[in-house]
């Protein structure tokens, strides 16, 4: 997959829609935010990953310290402020080198890290900005499951810096997404057991599962819609379903 592609491509759709709608339409998935404060966070979250891989950063940046993080007043021109923040972090990268390490949440990555950490950033919020205003929201099924795949890097990787653990010790996560052509790639397995918490894209029944397609698990484990409403099959435990959700907040 392109991500460099994608980081500009998700960009540039997520600002179309917040540029067609109400900037101060309130966004729902992300509570006491309007789309101008989603619109903003976004575009001011590239530029603070470029400047962090640029800078060859080892400890974060305040978000108050990011190089022109607040988009013109113009509509075009905060656009354009947008579109360049995405073209940035593929510059930094390119500056440095895609596996110059740097600063990152889940502890040092190598900067091209950053490029796919934001594409998703990117499509998740812009499913945000689909939900506010009521539009659909769709995403290609290889994109959608590679979302999921980072999003439990994520929630794994944190779940050490976390005071409840997500998962019970001995009890399981099963996501299967029904998209064809997927393979592997569209199956997920999350376990707790001696070793730890940790995902792999094993096959398994799970102490709770979910199957449908790639996008609406996606949009599930990043509670952005529940399972009901999404229309997901889920079998076994809820509770375990439930208390993950509860756990990995993000």
């Amino acid at each position: 997959m392109d991500f460099r592609a994608e980081l500009l491509d998700q960009t540039r759709s997520f600002g179309e829609l917040i540029a067609s709608s109400d900037p101060e339409t309130p966004v729902p998935t992300c509570p006491e935010w309007t789309l101008k404060q989603l619109f903003r966070h976004v575009g001011r979250g590239n530029r603070w990953a470029a400047q962090i891989i640029s800078e060859r950063r080892v400890s974060t940046l305040d978000p108050r310290e990011v190089h022109e993080g607040k988009p013109p007043d113009d509509p075009d021109a905060a656009i354009e402020w947008l579109n360049a923040g995405a073209a940035l972090v593929l510059k930094a990268v390119d500056q440095v080198g895609t596996d110059t390490r740097v600063w990152t949440f889940l502890g040092p990555k190598p900067g091209g890290w950053w490029i796919r950490r934001r594409v998703h950033e990117a499509a998740v919020h812009h499913a945000d900005a689909a939900l506010a205003v009521g539009t659909a929201f769709e995403l290609p099924a290889d994109l959608a499951a590679d979302a999921v795949s980072e999003w439990l890097e994520i929630s794994t990787g944190m779940a050490n810096k976390r005071h409840a653990e997500p998962l019970a010790l001995g009890s399981s996560i099963h996501l299967h997404a029904t998209d064809d052509g997927l393979g592997p790639t569209g199956e997920w397995t999350v376990e707790h057991d001696e070793d730890g918490l940790g995902w792999s894209h094993s096959h398994g029944k799970g102490t709770v599962a979910l199957r449908g397609p790639a996008r609406d698990l996606l949009l599930a484990v990043t509670r952005r819609r529940s399972a009901a409403e999404l229309g997901l099959e889920v079998f076994g435990d809820t509770t375990t379903w439930d208390a993950w959700l509860e756990r990995t907040p993000f």
